[in-house]
């Protein structure tokens, strides 16, 4: 699989992937959720997914634990959207970038003032 196949095909999985986490009535998948990262595979067999919350650390880590119990359902919902000949075995993983980041954001706004 060529480098332009893969990235296409990763940024098709980000897509359909953060379309799929809307849709999701786990009442532990909260928020303001980003995708951060997506790691997939070239043989397609796992990807990590890099989740970050705007309302920190622990809401992150509590939309993992409700993501991982809907790895069924979201890899059943994948093969309806993308027909894909393998899907690849989700584990997600909880980040702070987005929190990180928006901490940087406001310390440069203060000393601007």
């Amino acid at each position: 699989m060529g480098s332009y196949r893969a990235s296409r095909t990763e940024e098709d999985v980000k897509r359909e992937l953060s379309d799929i986490m809307r849709s999701l009535k786990d009442p532990r998948i909260t928020g303001l959720l980003s995708i951060v990262k997506l790691d997939l595979a070239k043989d397609l067999s796992s990807c990590k997914v890099y989740i970050s919350s705007m309302d920190g650390l622990e809401a992150a880590k509590s939309a993992v634990k409700g993501l991982t119990s809907a790895a069924g359902f979201i890899k059943h919902e994948l093969n309806s959207r993308l027909k894909l000949r393998r899907l690849p075995e989700f584990s997600f993983v909880a980040d702070d970038s987005i929190a990180h980041s928006a901490d940087i954001a406001r310390m440069l706004n203060d000393l601007q003032k």
